[in-house]
């Protein structure tokens, strides 16, 4: 497969992963009371840090949105390096390892600390990154 099309579709495992990560966290089902227990702890215990007022349940939501932006940043870089891969393989360099690399720590951490779903998507996108980064490196 050309590393053109690799690319897309880690753009496209970025934008799935990030609509499904944001769609967990911004819902209000939760799946027992002791969740929503913990939840509404962490909505509840207000402290003063570096001039804000601040809550565990508030860090934890702004973390996940930054995740989310991430995630979409992601697929921004990832439809780019698809469009040099067809026009101009040798400007990806390094970058295209790097982004693998990414891919690869993003596995690990979502192995050690989440579910199946974020381990699937992390594990397609750091196989297509690898694969891409490969092969627009052969094209040299």
């Amino acid at each position: 497969m050309k590393p053109t099309w690799l690319y897309r579709i880690a753009c496209g495992l970025f934008i799935l992963f990030a609509l499904m990560h944001t769609m967990g966290l911004l819902s209000s089902k939760q799946p027992s009371p002791e969740v929503a227990a913990v939840r509404a702890a962490m909505n509840s215990v207000h402290w003063r840090f570096m001039g804000s007022d601040i809550t565990y349940g508030g860090i934890y939501l702004g973390f996940g949105l930054l995740l989310t932006a991430a995630l979409l940043f992601s697929a921004v870089i990832a439809w780019h390096l698809s469009w040099l891969a067809g026009t101009n393989p040798r400007a990806i360099g390094s970058l295209g390892w790097a982004f693998f690399a990414f891919a690869i720590a993003n596995l690990a951490l979502s192995w050690i600390f989440f579910f199946a779903g974020p381990i699937v998507a992390s594990a397609l996108i750091a196989a297509c990154l690898g694969w891409a980064a490969w092969q627009a490196g052969a094209a040299k």
